[in-house]
């Protein structure tokens, strides 16, 4: 559908700014997101290859200088969203959040280079934004890695990325809320509240964020004290996978990857320790609880983008991956649709993401073709059925949370102009 793809390069165009691209074109969210941009680059590359790298270098631009890269950037700071610039109270150069989101610019940088040929002066780029990839993922190692496991914690739901996943219940319901939290949400106003997180949630989320502001996000200090640590599987899948494409641009910069290699064999060897035989699955660890925590979300399936080198598990993840919700007309749910924690339109509690989708096709790629293609199918279509929405349900497509969603029309462009 040429339309389409024309309207999906709109929808980009429409939602950029000064360098950088928001998430969708109305308040919801008026800022620059970490993962979004990533995957917003993926996009722009397959018609304007200066406007994908320019994403990443703006996004870069707000690193700080241990080496975290923000999950949020505040260009500008005249908005009504909360938490805002002056609720997180933090920044380097630009305001920023004092948290993280999954590492996915290796992983998009590398698929650029693969499929784009560079001049000069962008290649002189690119290695410049490798080494700022590499500064920020050696941050994860050091400071989200104190006991050298080869697995990194996240520290606060909104790292994962995916906010309010059944994941994270049981430890959010340890938490003690601060009495007298202050603050307004602007989401649920925008947005039909039924497909967002509850109250208590937020109230939950804020209490975090105040305390990881109280310790003035010390890398160290938050790593003993947050009131979340969770070591979990799709973002550790992420990260994996990451590891591994920073290595390859390492490579074809010949900068040093030494480092870097010595993690990805660490974490390959520590990673099979959070799968259960008996049960077929990874579970993810609660650190601050002491818990496995056990939740059938399709992020566990991440493992499969991560080329984990086990055959064994791989095809178990992917018999059990083709009984997910075989039954439903659209897949992948972020959840299970006959656990009891599903919720077909609330957000990350069972509605179908299609960065979620992208991440398992890449990952069936070289393991199971004819699934991976079936993959790539049905997301395509129910994009061209619903169009570029944030979020859609799995039972009849219905189209959720933002309309104009930039990482949507972006990886349709990806899946439907890129080969494989």
């Amino acid at each position: 559908m040429k339309n389409l793809i024309n309207k999906a390069k709109k929808t980009l165009l429409n939602n950029r700014r000064r360098g950088y691209t928001l998430p969708t074109n109305n308040k919801l969210y008026p800022a620059q997101w970490n993962w979004d941009s990533g995957f917003i680059a993926l996009g722009y590359s397959c018609f304007n290859l200066n406007f994908a790298l320019k994403e990443i270098d703006t996004l870069l631009k707000g690193q700080w200088n241990d080496g975290m890269v923000p999950h949020i950037l505040f260009h500008d700071t005249n908005t009504n969203y909360y938490p805002n610039h002056t609720a997180w109270n933090c920044g380097n150069k630009i305001h920023s959040s004092g948290i993280t989101q999954p590492p996915i610019l290796a992983t998009i940088l590398k698929r650029i280079l693969e499929k784009k040929k560079l001049n000069n002066t962008q290649l002189i780029n690119v290695k410049k934004i490798t080494k700022k990839i590499k500064k920020f993922h050696e941050w994860f190692i050091q400071y989200r890695d104190p006991k050298k496991l080869g697995l990194v914690s996240i520290l606060h739901p909104w790292e994962s990325g995916y906010d309010n996943s059944p994941i994270w219940d049981r430890s959010m319901e340890k938490i003690k809320i601060h009495k007298n939290l202050k603050y307004k949400r602007a989401d649920n106003k925008l947005i039909n509240p039924e497909f967002r997180p509850l109250n208590i949630d937020y109230d939950r989320y804020v209490t975090i964020k105040n305390h990881l502001r109280k310790i003035k996000y010390n890398p160290t200090k938050a790593y003993k004290s947050s009131l979340f640590n969770v070591i979990d599987v799709g973002f550790n899948s992420i990260f994996l996978k990451a590891n591994k494409d920073l290595v390859w641009l390492l490579d074809k910069f010949n900068l040093d990857h030494s480092k870097i290699n010595k993690y990805i064999k660490l974490t390959e060897k520590n990673f099979l320790k959070l799968y259960d035989k008996k049960k077929g699955t990874f579970y993810s660890k609660d650190i601050k609880n002491k818990k496995k925590i056990y939740i059938p979300s399709i992020t566990n399936y991440f493992v499969l983008f991560a080329d984990l080198d086990n055959y064994e598990v791989n095809k178990n993840l992917i018999q059990n991956l083709k009984k997910y919700n075989s039954k439903e007309k659209y897949f992948f749910s972020s959840i299970k649709p006959n656990h009891m924690s599903f919720e077909e339109k609330r957000y990350w509690r069972g509605p179908v993401w299609i960065n979620c989708n992208w991440f398992i096709y890449q990952g069936l790629k070289n393991k199971d073709i004819a699934f991976s293609n079936s993959v790539k199918k049905k997301t395509i279509e129910l994009l061209e059925k619903s169009n570029f929405y944030e979020y859609f349900s799995c039972k009849n497509g219905q189209p959720m949370g933002a309309n104009n969603f930039s990482w949507s029309a972006s990886l349709y462009l990806d899946l439907k102009i890129n080969e494989n």
